[in-house]
């Protein structure tokens, strides 16, 4: 005789996979936007940094920059 036994042993084994599925990707997003904040937190450019790279390249001239150098300061 066979003897068909589906408890909770096989009925739930599914759900523990993917329950543990879903909680590897969401540990592997986690670590991604974790070391990805990092990078995040390094120094923004600030209105007067990047008014002197324009000067520096050439694209304003002394007097644009002198004139936003007193708007921005």
């Amino acid at each position: 005789m066979m003897h068909w036994d589906y408890g909770w042993g096989m009925g739930s084994g599914w759900l523990f996979m993917v329950l543990f599925w879903v909680l590897a990707i969401a540990g592997v997003f986690f670590l991604i936007k974790l070391i990805g904040g990092s990078k995040k937190e390094a120094k923004t450019e600030t209105a007067i940094d990047i008014l002197k790279k324009r000067y520096a390249s050439g694209e304003i001239g002394r007097e644009e920059f002198e004139e936003k150098k007193k708007d921005i300061v």
